[in-house]
């Protein structure tokens, strides 16, 4: 540009062209050339005037903050400018820092302004205004510099979002130096954990760690000061009151403005209900491959013993036919079923419906039902998860005794009496008839560990068994407040 053009000398300086105010009186002392050269290529905005607020120098940063070229040895670029107070009030050139009147002797230090630059954003700014005074003290001019503070705008409203993020986030979020002491700690920490930030901030991370997993911390530091990230790591901590709780650590470097590791941040987040969730599934696995199995086994002994009754093929067909369609029908009662209008299980029966049910593919003799199996007693009412409880057990009992015991041969049979003591509900199972029992099974099959699982855990009672020459014997007593599931 011409304005440009005249102005600059041949060491690269703005300089004041003839009949204005001369540049080396108002920069006395200074080595012009040095001078000229350190502040163009500067890094921020750097403008000087003289003492009557005439623009004798500015660099190619602060030239580009006006919307116009400024002209040396005026004023005018004052009026180009549009300031601002970081509320967004409108600010006029007389009141910014860079105009203070000449009798200011003081200078200004880090006053925050926003400019609207020519492209019609805004930037803020940090002012600096430094006078210049002669040998007698006598202001000559102004040098101005315009930090700006854009970035550190953006970055501290990136910030603020992030802290958002991290106190309101159901995860536990903490940072750590490379010692393990805990630098800070969110909400998310606090519930998990159970320590409050003023209780933990300060300490070691150990803290939590299981007394028996004394390496974990210091590997996972080590880990970290080589650069590496860690994903998912499952582990136990220890809360406040003792518990423990499963975890997925995932554990990330910290880094310093120079690219060294300071420390490390960690995300912790609670998988107690996941692992539980997978154990329950894994039993349900075991669950259904055993009673599949045991399916098989029922429909071979079906078969097996309509088979010594059966006078002709289709008279074989007809009763293996009726027996499994029994057998599905007490299955049948251990599926629950959902209502339409209610997510509540709709389950219910009485308990003789449902041991009936269960035994009725075996209660028959010589083509006489009901004639193997003998109910007595109080019927009861049994409902929700009550329903699938005993339909299990009952299940077992079953299959155990068609497989190897008192139905498992013709003449076989067995006595059930129900009793009901109020509190609790007493069932015997009495089999007789049956092959001689010569000593008890060595040790607990899946069948017998399921029994005892469901009616502690399900049924709030106690199961005994006693092997008996005659035939097995089954006591079962259960909590009658839990019929009702």
């Amino acid at each position: 540009m011409s304005s440009r053009s005249s102005a600059e000398s041949a060491n690269g300086a703005y300089e004041a062209p003839a009949g204005t105010a001369d540049p080396s009186a108002v920069l006395i002392g200074w080595e012009q050339t040095r001078l000229h050269d350190f502040l163009k290529a500067f890094p921020q905005a750097v403008y000087v005037t003289d003492a009557a607020g005439c623009l004798v120098f500015f660099n190619e940063v602060a030239r580009h903050l006006w919307p116009t070229e400024p002209q040396l040895g005026t004023g005018d670029f004052a009026r180009s400018w549009r300031l601002f107070w970081p509320d967004g009030r409108p600010m006029a050139y007389a009141q910014s820092p860079m105009a203070a009147p000449p009798a200011e002797r003081r200078a200004g230090r880090g006053h925050e302004l926003v400019i609207e630059v020519p492209n019609g954003s805004r930037m803020s700014v940090l002012a600096f205004s430094t006078r210049l005074l002669d040998d007698g003290g006598t202001l000559t001019g102004i040098v101005n510099l315009l930090v700006d503070m854009s970035d550190r705008a953006v970055a501290y409203e990136a910030a603020q979002r992030l802290a958002a993020i991290v106190e309101t986030s159901a995860d536990a979020i903490l940072t750590k130096d490379l010692d393990g002491i805990i630098t800070s700690w969110n909400g998310g920490a606090e519930r998990l954990f159970g320590y409050a930030a003023e209780e933990i901030v300060g300490k070691s991370v150990s803290m939590l760690v299981l007394a028996d997993r004394p390496d974990e911390e210091p590997n996972i530091l080590a880990r970290i000061r080589a650069g590496e990230r860690i994903e998912h790591y499952e582990t136990t901590r220890r809360r406040k009151d003792g518990s423990l709780v499963d975890i997925s650590l995932s554990v990330s470097p910290i880094q310093d403005h120079s690219g060294r590791i300071m420390g490390a941040s960690t995300i912790a987040r609670d998988i107690s209900e996941r692992r539980r969730a997978e154990e329950q599934q894994h039993l349900l696995i075991r669950e259904m491959d055993h009673r599949v199995k045991n399916l098989f086994s029922l429909a071979s002994s079906i078969v097996s013993l309509s088979r010594r009754s059966a006078t002709s093929v289709d008279d074989l067909a007809s009763a293996v036919m009726s027996r499994l369609i029994a057998l599905s029908q007490a299955h049948a009662l251990t599926v629950p079923h959902t209502s339409t209008a209610s997510t509540r299980l709709q389950q219910g029966t009485t308990l003789h419906t449902l041991m009936r049910t269960i035994l009725s593919p075996y209660d028959e003799c010589d083509g006489k039902p009901g004639s193997r199996v003998t109910i007595e007693g109080p019927d009861i009412d049994v409902a929700g998860g009550a329903v699938t409880g005993f339909a299990l057990l009952f299940h077992e009992f079953a299959t155990n005794a068609a497989k190897y015991g008192a139905l498992s041969v013709p003449g076989g049979g067995m006595d059930i009496r129900c009793e009901d003591q109020g509190a609790t509900f007493v069932l015997t199972w009495r089999e007789r008839g049956g092959p001689q029992i010569a000593r008890a099974p060595d040790g607990d099959g899946f069948g017998s560990l399921l029994a005892r699982s469901t009616v502690r855990g399900q049924l709030g009672g106690e199961i005994e068994r006693e092997w008996k020459p005659e035939g097995l014997f089954i006591r079962l007593v259960v909590a009658t407040d839990r019929l009702a599931g």
